[in-house]
C-alpha cells in the first residue's frame, strides 16, 4: 500500500471520528475529544495496512471510541510482522504520545530513529518527544545528540536550530544558545526574526554579554507572578511548586513553567518566553492565558496524585501588574 494511499485512509478514519466523538468536545471534554481523533486515523491507517481495504476504516467506525486502544494494538501487530518499518514505528510514537503513554511514544521513537537515522523531521520529533516525557522537560544528551545531527544533515532547519538553543540553555550554555538563535535570524520571517531577538536578549544577558547592536534592551513581555502558602500548611520534605502557563482549553503543556522549592514560598517571580518548553506555542504568542501553581511532593509537573493546585487565573495578555496564587 503506497504512503498516498495510507494517508487518505487515515484522513477518512478522522473525518468519520469527528462525526463519531462530537458529542465528547460538546460537552467540553476536549482532550478526550482530541486523543479519540487522533487514535482513530492511527487505527484506520494501521488496519488498512494490514487487510489492504477501506472497509478496514469502515470497521473502526463503526466500533466508535472503543477501539482506541484496539487500533494502536492493530499498529503493534503490523510492526510485529514488519519490524523495519521506520514509518510505522513513527506513526505508533505518535499516536502513544496523543494518548498520553510518554515511555511508549519515546521507545517507538527511538526504534524509528534507529531504522531511519538521517531523516531530519523524525529525529526533531523524537527529540521533543524525549523532552515531553522528561519530569522537567528537558532535553537529554540523546535528545541533543539527535537535534545536532539533524542540523548536520540540514542546516537551514529552523526547528532544529531553536530547539538546539533552547537545550543549551537548559545547560546554562547561554553564550552557545544565543549563537545557536543568532544564525537563524537571517531565514526566519520578520515577526518571527523580532520573537528570537527578545530570546537571544535573554540568553546574552544571562551569559553576562552586552545587547547585540542596534537591538532593543527593552524586557521581554512576561507575568509577575507571586505565589503564596496558606498559613499553617504543612508540606512533606522535598515538595517542588511548578507556577504554570497554558492556553486556555487547550492542551496540558504549558506555554511556561518555572519550578522552586517549595521551601522558598512566598515566590516572586517572572514568566516569559525563555521558560516556555517547547517552541510550538510561546507565552508572547497568545491573546490570554491560564495560570495556576501546584504543589508536587514527588517533583514531577505532571500532575501526580495528591497534588495540589491553586485557583486557575485567566489573563489577558500582555498584562501590567502581579497575578497572585495562593496554595
Amino acid at each position: 500500500m503506497s504512503e498516498w494511499m495510507q494517508m487518505i485512509a487515515g484522513l477518512s478514519a478522522a473525518v468519520v471520528a469527528m462525526a463519531v466523538l462530537w458529542p465528547l468536545r460538546r460537552s467540553g471534554r476536549r482532550g478526550p475529544f482530541l486523543a479519540a481523533v487522533i487514535a482513530i486515523g492511527v487505527a484506520g491507517v494501521a488496519l488498512y495496512m494490514i487487510v489492504g481495504t477501506p472497509k478496514a476504516v469502515d470497521a473502526v467506525a463503526e466500533d466508535g471510541p472503543e477501539t482506541l486502544q484496539q487500533g494502536v494494538q492493530a499498529l503493534e501487530e503490523a510492526l510485529a510482522r514488519e519490524p523495519q518499518r521506520a514509518d510505522g514505528w513513527a506513526l505508533l510514537g505518535r499516536s502513544e504520545l496523543a494518548l498520553g503513554n510518554i515511555d511508549k511514544a519515546n521507545q517507538a521513537f527511538a526504534r524509528a530513529v534507529a531504522l531511519a537515522p538521517d531523516e531530519v523531521p523524525l529525529l526533531v520529533e523524537a527529540a521533543q518527544a524525549r523532552a515531553q516525557g522528561d519530569a522537567s522537560k528537558q532535553f537529554d544528551d540523546t535528545a541533543l545528540q539527535w537535534l545536532k545531527h539533524a542540523q548536520q544533515l540540514e542546516p537551514n532547519s529552523e526547528r532544529a536550530g531553536w530547539l538546539i538553543g533552547i537545550a543549551q540553555r537548559q545547560r546554562g550554555q547561554d553564550a552557545e544558545a544565543a549563537a545557536t538563535w543568532e544564525a537563524l535570524l537571517p531565514r526566519l520571517e520578520p515577526a518571527a526574526a523580532n520573537a528570537l531577538r527578545e530570546q537571544i536578549a535573554i540568553a546574552r544577558e544571562k551569559a553576562g554579554m552586552p545587547a547585540a547592536t542596534g537591538e532593543a534592551t527593552a524586557p521581554p513581555m512576561g507575568l509577575d507572578i507571586e505565589v503564596t502558602l496558606t498559613a499553617g500548611k504543612q508540606l512533606p520534605p522535598g515538595t517542588q511548586v511548578f507556577v504554570i502557563a497554558k492556553m486556555p482549553d487547550g492542551p496540558p503543556m504549558p506555554v511556561a513553567v518555572q519550578k522552586h522549592p517549595a521551601t522558598d514560598l512566598p515566590l516572586k517571580l517572572r514568566l516569559t518566553d525563555a521558560d516556555s518548553p517547547m517552541p510550538t506555542a510561546k507565552l508572547s504568542s497568545l491573546e490570554a492565558v491560564e495560570v495556576f501553581a501546584r504543589l508536587s511532593a514527588s517533583g514531577q509537573a505532571n500532575r501526580q496524585q495528591g497534588d495540589i493546585d491553586s485557583p486557575v487565573v485567566t489573563v489577558k495578555l500582555p498584562h501590567k501588574g502581579k497575578v497572585e496564587l495562593t496554595l
